[in-house]
């Protein structure tokens, strides 16, 4: 069956993302809990998200704050690959426990991934994705209504959102698989060459104005933001678990960038 007469197929709700039909490399199967689509390499963009009417994969049909559109997959033909850009307001968590936030572009390699939306409302939704390559041939809707923010935003001052905009700046990024959080130098540096900065910060202000939040979140019941809770050596873990949490509640998104300068 050639790829350019495989056309896009919807599947059946539980269709197992092991043992997927015979299909041609290059055709991605996307499944929601209400059924999926096949579409061969080619040309095509496959959208999945709360809007049932409005997309190819439903998911999170009843819960206001996933987006109508949350994601998108995209080719650009039978040997450009398939690309996934989180056009949602949550982040979609990867296989790695790695964070696309809004606008953040991946490759989807070979093979099974896992895609999961975390809701505030303690309820996560599973969008299963099969790359097919050479080795692999195998209640109430909400959907028009207006996406919500999650339950869960922490209020950040001004300050304290420029700090954590710079320490989480990789995160934001989102160019590594893998991110760490920035220096307290490094913090330091980025929050002085803002726009918006309104003191002179150095290593010790900053890592003050960090664990100021980290203690306010704590005391909301957030675990993993203090030493006795994570163990020796903490290393970065602290910072780590709070830009998480603030970036899986969308306190933080990428539009906070703004807020840094261009750095050359």
């Amino acid at each position: 069956m050639a790829n350019a007469h495989f056309p896009p197929r919807m599947l059946p709700p539980g269709s197992p993302s092991e043992g997927v039909p015979a299909a041609p490399p290059g055709t991605i199967f996307v499944l929601g809990p209400e059924g999926g689509y096949a579409v061969p390499a080619r040309r095509y963009t496959l959208l999945f998200g709360r809007d049932r009417e409005d997309v190819h994969v439903p998911v999170g049909v009843d819960d206001p704050t996933v987006s109508r559109r949350h994601g998108v997959f995209t080719c650009t033909g039978p040997d450009g690959g398939w690309w996934l850009t989180n056009t949602g307001h949550l982040p979609i968590e990867l296989p790695n426990g790695a964070l696309m936030l809004t606008g953040h572009r991946r490759v989807i390699e070979p093979g099974y991934t896992p895609l999961v939306i975390n809701s505030s409302k303690q309820r996560s939704h599973l969008v299963e994705v099969r790359l097919v390559d050479d080795d692999d041939r195998h209640p109430r809707s909400t959907t028009k209504a207006a996406t919500v923010d999650p339950e869960t935003v922490y209020e950040l001052s001004p300050a304290e959102r420029l700090v954590l905009t710079a320490l989480a700046r990789r995160y934001l990024e989102g160019q590594e698989p893998f991110p760490l959080p920035l220096t307290w130098e490094d913090t330091a540096q980025t929050a002085n060459a803002s726009p918006y900065t309104t003191k002179s910060w150095n290593f010790r202000t900053v890592a003050n104005t960090v664990e100021e939040v980290r203690e306010r979140l704590h005391r909301r019941g957030v675990r993993g933001l203090m030493r006795d809770e994570v163990g020796e050596p903490v290393g970065s873990t602290l910072s780590v678990n709070l830009i998480r949490e603030l970036v899986k509640t969308v306190t933080l998104s990428a539009e906070d960038l703004e807020l840094l300068a261009e750095q050359g």
